[in-house]
């Protein structure tokens, strides 16, 4: 047997962790007290009397394990409880008495002072303990399950597509989810027995395996602070300190959590029995199954005993029901394991049940077997379940070669209470995060990658807003991905924080492009132009928290008229130029919402907001669209130090939105607060241009006139604009811009006049991505029109005849290989309309084979004139 090793209590900096815990109610660890905390209790405790009897009483219910935990989590609390009068006998008493390792404890009649009495008699001690069973035992069933699950994809040939799940960056994907998907790929990275199998509990293993992770890590964290707290007894004289309620919560969500995972694995291991080749192996370890596997009726059935007895707050005997739940789950996925085993090394166990391993005169010479390919982590999993199998058998072998026996024996290494199965435990964390098969990389929070179909669509939104601003004269630009940070720094407003500031290189102090507007505003100063229509399309960054539509790294579509011109043409042309993008775009219905600084500033100060408080203020306001205005009046007020009036004043203007002409209408009405300002005035004839130039150019109805709309940005001086998504995709905001005569001045001595929008291409292609999977629509990723198929392995002759495409301007592919079916199902895939078929006939013949897979066709042509038949049938 090996040697124990020991926990030690009390001595300086040492603390009692779960997995310590479960070694000593285990028996498979020694309890020791340092001898400085021996010494501080007979030092203050020498005047301690120990005047009261007192039975320790032991929950009937509980295991001998529990029992253990129990007495321990007790010693502790002893030990950490901050009195006087705790005596280094009782504790001596208790730790000696783990250590002889009895089948039953007894402590009764004991002399107690009443101190000691306080903690004695506090139940939490007997919820502890078990509970730090659970999150031991919980914390490796994480491991485990992954494991099982993985060895169930392989047996049963599944789709293992759920597994292809990323952190998508916006802040919407769940990290345990993620993990879990993470490990699974590295079990099965290069498995060649995963296929394309349905199977709904393999498909559901990131979302419940995360969701066990998420559990097991808020009751680790609960358990963590509670087994190292010590009691506090003036709060135990006043009744519960509410540590029972407080761990019975987690154990409750954790219950709940293994109950989903144990009927998972429980389809799981169900369906691994359907697998399994061998007749009479599969009746044998099926009739086992049914005897000994719990089912998922049994899941429920201790669900709702612990269920009951939380709400009875019976505290202790409910953290013992879950700990009977997690042993019946535990037990279905060692099942699992066992099954899976039996489909993926069904022909060994046979022989080893039949005991002919070794036997030369029994054992046959086997046919050759096809070689398995397992992923890069089952294949070293494996052998040690082979080898746990072989340590159980030997003992067993003399008495019998039944499978029962040997399957019993499995099962008996796959008990979590076993010393050799925490080291195939360790075993596993180590292949998971070894080199050798170490998990794949991931990509920055708030980043995203785009796979072919996303390019496709991607690709064709890029295409149609150039046309668009072509269609218009703008030429295109493009300036550096960073800049100088003097350049960005003081553009933004409170929005500066959000800048990505470079590591200081000992050179320029440099910082990532927050948007394309400054960058475009400062070449225009540094290369002294006064007049340019431009559009840029190019990445920006913020370090802002990433959300559903909101990332840290995206694209931005500029479009900027800068320099002088007629009244408010420039602005009008913008406006129009966003309902052109977002209609030819067709993502669906969406308004612009519209207002003016000027009209901002004079409203500001008609409600009293003082001017050093204006920016601010409109930052605030701004939120409107996320927020409701009672939180932004508590904003203003509260944070920001406006006074109650003002805010109420602010509130009845930021109400008012409705058709342009009409709201302005309403506006310049006599004796309107606005008309008496003279910023607000020349905002409302502004707009009174505007608006009527929009009307004639039939693209008014798409536009809102909102007060509401205040665009946080510092260096907008007139006309603002939004542009919001009203379909089913919660996107927000898809474009925006305004107008900036100043922001070109600030680099230079010259003032331009510029206005300009920005379209934020991400949520669009978010709104686009949405609309296909509504209508079950899978972009072609490709523009391939035909695919050369080469029927053998001459190379030479698919270089010849591709590049004679290649070279007649037809968008061809290539690809040898002997079996035909693989040249139609890469067609096939890659939707491809036209094959050219050449095998050894074809050759003999000097002609190829043409085939329309759209019309299901086929044509033989000369050889010679291949190239131009095929041209002249794609563009008839």
């Amino acid at each position: 047997m090996a040697e124990l090793s020991t926990v030690t209590l009390g001595g300086k900096g040492s603390s009692l962790s779960s997995s310590s815990l479960s070694a000593v109610a285990a028996s498979l660890a020694h309890v020791r007290i340092d001898t400085s905390a021996l010494d501080r209790l007979s030092t203050s405790s020498s005047s301690a009397t120990a005047s009261l009897k007192h039975t320790i009483e032991t929950p009937n219910f509980l295991s001998l394990s529990e029992t253990r935990a129990f007495l321990l989590v007790l010693l502790n609390k002893l030990l950490l409880t901050s009195s006087n009068s705790i005596r280094a006998d009782l504790l001596l008493l208790i730790s000696e008495s783990l250590n002889s390792n009895p089948t039953t404890f007894r402590f009764e009649n004991l002399q107690v002072t009443q101190d000691e009495l306080l903690v004695l008699n506090n139940a939490s001690s007997a919820l502890l303990g078990v509970s730090a069973i659970l999150d031991h035992q919980s914390a490796a069933l994480t491991s485990f399950s992954d494991v099982a699950a993985a060895l169930s994809c392989e047996a049963s040939k599944a789709d293992v597509a759920a597994f292809n799940l990323m952190d998508s960056g916006d802040g919407h994907t769940s990290k345990e989810e993620v993990g879990v998907a993470s490990d699974m790929r590295v079990l099965l990275n290069g498995s060649k027995l995963v296929g394309k199998e349905k199977i709904g509990s393999v498909t559901k293993v990131p979302k419940i395996h995360g969701t066990l992770r998420e559990q097991v890590k808020s009751v680790h964290s609960k358990m963590r602070v509670e087994l190292n707290s010590g009691f506090k007894l003036a709060e135990i004289q006043a009744g519960s300190d509410g540590t029972e309620q407080a761990v019975s919560t987690v154990l409750l969500s954790l219950a709940a959590a293994l109950r989903e995972l144990g009927e998972c694995s429980f389809l799981r291991a169900k369906n691994n029995l359907e697998s399994i080749s061998s007749g009479d192996l599969k009746s044998s370890i099926e009739e086992m199954f049914g005897k000994e596997c719990p089912t998922d009726a049994s899941l429920g059935s201790g669900f709702t005993a612990a269920l009951s007895l939380v709400f009875g707050k019976d505290y202790v005997k409910f953290a013992h029901e879950v700990n009977v739940l997690s042993g019946f789950v535990w037990k279905i996925v060692a099942w699992e394991i066992v099954t899976a085993f039996a489909v993926l090394e069904g022909a060994e166990l046979n022989a080893k049940g039949q005991g002919v391993e070794g036997n030369a005169e029994n054992s046959k010479p086997d046919k050759k077997k096809k070689k398995v390919v397992l992923g890069k982590g089952t294949s070293l999993i494996l052998p040690l379940l082979k080898d746990g199998l072989q340590s159980k058998r030997v003992a067993a072998a003399e008495k019998s070669g039944l499978l029962e026996t040997m399957i019993g024996n499995f099962l008996l290494f796959l008990d979590s209470a076993e010393p050799e199965f925490n080291g195939f435990l360790l075993k596993v964390k180590d292949i998971l995060e070894s080199n050798e098969s170490r998990r794949l990389p991931k990509i920055p929070k708030g980043t995203r990658d785009f796979a072919k179909e996303q390019m496709t669509i991607r690709k064709k939104a890029f295409s149609i807003i150039e046309q668009v601003f072509e269609r218009h004269g703008a030429t295109a630009l493009d300036t550096p991905v960073f800049e100088l940070r003097e350049t960005l720094m003081g553009k933004y407003g409170e929005d500066s924080k959000l800048i990505y500031d470079l590591a200081d290189q000992g050179g320029e102090l440099c910082s990532l492009r927050y948007d394309l507007t400054v960058p475009f505003a400062r070449f225009m100063a540094m290369n002294g132009l006064t007049s340019l229509k431009r559009y840029q399309i190019a990445k920006v960054y913020r370090r802002d928290n990433p959300s559903k539509g909101r990332y840290r790294e995206f694209y931005q579509c500029d479009f900027d008229i800068a320099g002088p011109s007629e009244k408010m043409a420039p602005d009008f042309e913008v406006v129009r130029v966003l309902t052109e993008l977002l209609d030819e775009l067709d993502i669906g219905e969406y308004e612009i919402k519209l207002n003016h600084r000027k009209l901002l500033d004079g409203m500001m100060e008609i409600c009293g907001v003082p001017p050093e408080k204006f920016r601010t203020i409109c930052s605030s306001i701004d939120k409107l669209d996320k927020q409701s205005f009672e939180q932004i009046r508590k904003e203003m007020v509260e944070e920001k130090g406006l006074t109650a009036e003002t805010a109420d004043r602010i509130e009845t203007y930021v109400k008012e939105k409705g058709s342009p002409l009409a709201l302005l209408s309403k506006l310049k009405q006599e004796g309107s607060a606005f008309l008496e300002h003279a910023g607000s005035a020349d905002a409302l004839n502004d707009l009174e241009i505007l608006f009527k130039a929009l009307d004639k150019s039939k693209c008014i109805d798409k536009v809102v006139f909102d007060l509401s709309l205040a665009r946080g940005l510092d260096y907008y001086t007139g006309v603002i604009y939004e542009a919001v998504f009203k379909g089913g995709a919660q996107v927000g905001s898809i474009a925006a811009g305004g107008r900036y005569d100043n922001l070109i001045g600030m680099f230079g001595s010259k003032q331009v006049p510029a206005v300009g929008v920005s379209l934020g291409i991400e949520r669009v292609f978010a709104i686009m991505e949405q609309q296909q999977k509504d209508q079950n629509q899978v972009p072609r990723p490709n523009k391939t029109e035909v695919l050369v198929s080469i029927l053998g392995n001459d190379l030479t002759l698919a270089a010849e005849l591709a590049s004679e495409l290649w070279d007649a301007g037809v968008k061809a592919e290539f690809l040898v290989n002997k079996r035909r079916q693989k040249h139609f199902d890469f067609a096939k895939e890659s939707r491809i309309p036209w094959m050219v078929i050449v095998g050894e006939q074809e050759i003999k013949e000097g002609v190829v084979q043409l085939k329309n897979l759209e019309a299901s066709n086929d044509a033989t042509i000369p050889r010679a004139q291949f190239a131009e038949q095929v041209r002249s049938r794609l563009n008839p």
